[in-house]
């Protein structure tokens, strides 16, 4: 284990005042990134736990405050095929949600666990599903948790066509089953849906749209909700007047009743991305839009972004979060991610590359392309109070864009970036705050030695208020930091 103290910035906010920045290493394990599995769970009892899935088995290790590792668990009740693991951590207890792959099938399960990572019932088997003749090869379970952690909802979404199938089972946090429902939809043209979010009732919300023309703009989106245990769809459309809609994503208010939707629009069917939509669904009086909004982007925006192109400035940009704002208002963050092609190979690529890199004689190269972050704030009536950039660049090839993007961390009254912002050559670990007024500031952690690992930020989870784990790799071996700010 290594203790380092950082020295970053002195940044003088009435949030958020660090004089340096202390990182905490674990010791290393073996792990082939290739072949193996890890996540953060987070907090539980005393202890610090991460998962690791490897050939050898599947791993809980527990660590103190300085990162010390106090114990491994094994997950000896796991099945031999693990397709997906999904930890929700309590002050008292975690639930492991895990998929297996059983013959021609991928089975769900839910387990729960004490502080000290044992099986303190035997595990559930919650819904499965049937795998293609080339065996498992998509998503086939998706889940929402409350924001209290009290409502469970594992559930699967099938679309054909113009009908939407759903199937959902809700556990609750002593991971028992508390029912099952099944509903479905009809559009007038095929349908697609986004993530779900679930409120402290156990309801269920999730966007719903049908692509058109080339880039697969929605002409039509809803917020479809499903009572707890329910059986029927409740369909409300978002006003696009005659706009299209991209990169749409929602996000529960239960303080206010609401809820958040927030993405890009354009005036074209294949056009470029003309500015936001905002929409506030209200859960207490109408369930229904109370507010929906198009923001056009203006010059200045555009200019900002300091693309060649001012029309095609925000084609790439993706949603990743909507933070809400005490005052009723919210912060839209999007980050600019492009993946393409090559048919042939030019080589070496982007600093981490080497991770994945596949063999010389490879005909098609996945590139990953990870730009600046925009953040964008609005008052709870719609009105644009300010916006910003948080620049980067990261790029790499056949590495799944794992080093690339960032860790979020909210200490209620700023937002930090944390990220890796590397070249073919040269790599260096960022740290960007923005404050309620928009103003960034940006630094570097002072550089490490060729001994340190590589960081993967966007697989990280914040643990406290001004603390983060982030998983870090070094050849085959990985180790995790803990970062207080």
């Amino acid at each position: 284990m290594k203790n380092i103290i950082l020295p970053l910035f002195l940044f003088l906010s009435a949030y958020f005042s660090v004089a340096a920045q202390e990182v905490v290493y674990s010791d290393y394990d073996k792990f082939d990134v290739r072949a193996d599995d890890f996540s953060v769970i987070g907090k539980s009892g005393d202890r610090i736990y991460v998962y690791r899935g490897t050939r050898e088995g599947f791993f809980m290790d527990a660590y103190d405050e300085n990162m010390v590792k106090k114990a491994t668990v094994l997950l000896d009740f796991f099945p031999k095929k693990i397709y997906e693991t999904h930890f929700i951590n309590y002050p008292d207890r975690m639930i492991v949600l895990y998929q297996a792959l059983e013959g021609n099938k991928v089975v769900q399960y839910a387990a729960l666990l004490d502080t000290k990572g044992r099986l303190m019932k035997n595990p559930l088997k919650l819904t499965d599903a049937k795998t293609g003749i080339f065996g498992a090869n998509k998503n086939y379970f998706s889940f929402a948790v409350s924001d209290d952690k009290s409502q469970i909802l594992v559930y699967g979404i099938e679309n054909k066509g113009r009908e939407m199938q759903f199937s959902g089972v809700w556990i609750d946090s002593d991971c028992s089953v508390a029912g099952r429902g099944n509903a479905s939809f009809v559009a007038d043209n095929d349908i697609e849906n986004g993530e779900g979010v679930l409120d402290d009732s156990g309801s269920f919300y999730f966007p719903a749209y049908t692509p058109a023309g080339a880039k697969n703009y929605a002409d039509q989106l809803w917020i479809l909700s499903l009572s707890k245990l329910g059986n029927h769809f409740i369909s409300k459309e978002f006003p696009a007047r005659e706009k299209y809609i991209a990169n749409s994503f929602i996000k529960m208010d239960n303080e206010n009743n609401r809820i958040y939707l927030a993405g890009f629009y354009s005036e074209k069917k294949n056009g470029n991305y003309d500015g936001v939509l905002y929409g506030v669904y209200d859960l207490q009086n109408t369930h229904d839009f109370s507010t929906s909004k198009l923001i056009p982007f203006d010059d200045r925006i555009r200019d900002a972004t300091g693309e060649r192109s001012k029309k095609r400035a925000f084609d790439n940009y993706q949603t990743k979060q909507i933070i809400v704002r005490k005052d009723g208002g919210f912060v839209l963050i999007a980050e600019d991610v492009t993946i393409t092609y090559r048919q042939s190979n030019p080589g070496f690529g982007g600093y981490y590359s080497f991770y994945y890199m596949s063999p010389m004689m490879t005909q098609t190269i996945k590139e990953y392309y990870y730009g600046d972050v925009f953040s964008v704030s609005y008052s709870g009536e719609g009105i644009s109070d300010w916006y910003a950039f948080v620049r980067k660049n990261q790029y790499s090839q056949e590495d799944g864009g794992m080093f690339s993007s960032y860790a979020l961390i909210n200490t209620g009254g700023v937002l930090g970036f944390l990220f890796n912002d590397y070249n073919t050559n040269h790599s260096k670990i960022q740290f960007a705050t923005l404050d309620a007024a928009g103003k960034v500031e940006m630094r570097s952690l002072a550089a490490g030695t060729s001994a340190d690992p590589d960081w993967l930020p966007r697989s990280a989870k914040q643990t406290g208020l001004k603390e983060l784990i982030v998983p870090c790799m070094r050849k085959r071996q990985i180790c995790f930091a803990k970062v207080v700010f």
